[in-house]
């Protein structure tokens, strides 16, 4: 009888310790790939035009796509792609502008030093270099622009469940930019910094065997 017991209750431990195995793995694995898409607003700097070009303080649309590997639950890197539309102040000539980046950036999640934050809030932070491509539309076309830039920024985040959270993110972008020489040639084009503001989706793509 004894024996029996003590076998049963061995059998139990071994069962609450597999399961629980598989639920930890199943939320590092949700945490290790992720795809976010995102979308907002951009304000660019009024020192990246020429004199007498100057664009709107707030423009859209703003969309962010990007892919993240996290190495460790504290820290990883992601691949993201942005896309941002500027546009003429009412007091400016006519111009539109394409500014599209893409930047690898490192990822850390502070989200366990922040002990205070409420269940399902995390706070992600992002920084990492880039190449910006500025494409002028309309009669300003010839003007196109290729520089490196540097990107950070910070996402807080709302978790839904261990695969899926909306998060708000607010990034700055900046250009390593010449100056335009000749002037002509910065007309309707842009050299300088951004700051753009998105609200996204972030979607595991791992570890969804055991995923609610």
């Amino acid at each position: 009888m004894k024996i029996a017991f003590a076998n049963y209750r061995f059998s139990s431990l071994f069962l609450l310790l597999f399961f629980t195995t598989i639920i930890v793995c199943g939320q590092s694995e949700a945490s290790k790939w992720k795809a976010q898409v995102a979308f907002g607003l951009n304000s660019p700097s009024s020192s990246g035009f020429v004199p007498g070009f100057e664009a709107k303080p707030v423009n859209f649309p703003t969309i962010h796509l990007g892919v993240q590997r996290m190495f460790k639950p504290q820290y990883g890197v992601k691949l993201d792609y942005g896309f941002n539309r500027i546009a003429n102040n009412s007091d400016s000539p006519y111009f539109k502008i394409n500014y599209s980046r893409v930047n690898a950036q490192f990822v850390y999640d502070a989200t366990t030093l922040m002990t205070f934050l409420p269940t399902h809030i995390g706070i992600v932070g992002h920084a990492g270099p880039g190449i910006s491509f500025v494409k002028p539309l309309s009669g300003y076309a010839d003007n196109n622009l290729t520089y490196f830039n540097a990107m950070a920024g910070i996402e807080f985040h709302y978790s839904v469940s261990r695969t899926f959270s909306v998060f708000l993110d607010t990034s700055y972008i900046y250009g390593f930019a010449k100056e335009f020489d000749p002037i002509f040639d910065g007309f309707g084009s842009f050299n300088g910094n951004l700051l753009t503001v998105t609200v996204g989706v972030s979607v595991s793509l791992s570890g969804c065997y055991f995923c609610d």
